[in-house]
């Protein structure tokens, strides 16, 4: 008997640029392989069923933080998700809270330029003059791996989708604005005061909007420690406020 499968995609298609595009769900069969990530099985099902279906990818390595989407009900990425983890039948939507391109395909880049142009999620060293390209400070080892942790933040957009203050409330910043503030808040090269970040974050469309439901921790694709950043921000943010 063979090892192998037939996988039921039921995929959201819907284009917004054509008036007579009606949101719906197809569904396709697909041939399970070994080792087979829903990246592989929609390029298949693309390359020889359906060349319109819409879907992102660029490193198929889960470091661009492209491919996104809700997998029976839970944002994950395709290019990390194996086959064989899931039931014969799979349900693709598009994440949420982002601008829908067409299909599986949404507009992370916009909210996320958005959301780091108004938290100016960049390093505001103390003098001003100084060039940030050539930027060096001595730093003990323990806090350059706390920043580079942070840093691994791949902007993938699933924190986002699995917050529900997110989905209620569209200037919340969300897990990954606060993991950039708390990046910052970090580094002794930011010449930003508590009182600073304060003020970007400091109200419900920051800290004190999430209602610790721990779904961005839950689901985030490099397991930050999301959640506990959110927490300890609230504790500075208390602190600089009162």
């Amino acid at each position: 008997m063979s090892d192998t499968r037939q996988i039921n995609l039921h995929v959201f298609r819907h284009n917004p640029l054509d008036p007579a595009s009606v949101p719906h769900l197809q569904t396709y069969q697909v041939e399970e392989a070994p080792g087979m990530t829903l990246f592989l099985a929609l390029s298949e099902l693309r390359e020889r069923q359906d060349p319109s279906l819409a879907f992102d990818f660029v490193c198929r390595a889960g470091i661009c933080g492209s491919c996104g989407m809700i997998v029976n009900g839970r944002p994950r990425l395709a290019c990390r998700t194996l086959t064989q983890e899931l039931p014969g039948d799979i349900t693709l939507l598009p994440l949420p809270a982002f601008g829908l391109i067409a299909d599986l395909s949404v507009d992370t880049g916009t909210w996320m330029r958005a959301m780091t142009e108004r938290l100016q999620a960049w390093l505001h060293p103390a003098d001003p003059t100084l060039d940030l390209s050539r930027i060096e400070q001595r730093m003990e080892p323990q806090l350059a791996d706390e920043i580079y942790e942070l840093d691994r933040c791949i902007e993938c957009g699933c924190c986002v989708a699995a917050c529900g203050t997110a989905q209620m409330r569209k200037d919340f910043v969300g897990a990954v604005g606060m993991n950039k503030i708390a990046r910052f808040g970090l580094d002794p090269r930011d010449a930003r005061s508590d009182a600073d970040f304060y003020e970007l974050i400091g109200g419900d469309e920051g800290v004190f909007g999430c209602m610790t439901l721990l779904a961005c921790h839950d689901v985030c694709p490099k397991e930050l420690p999301l959640q506990t950043q959110i927490a300890y921000l609230r504790r500075r943010m208390a602190r600089a406020g009162a």
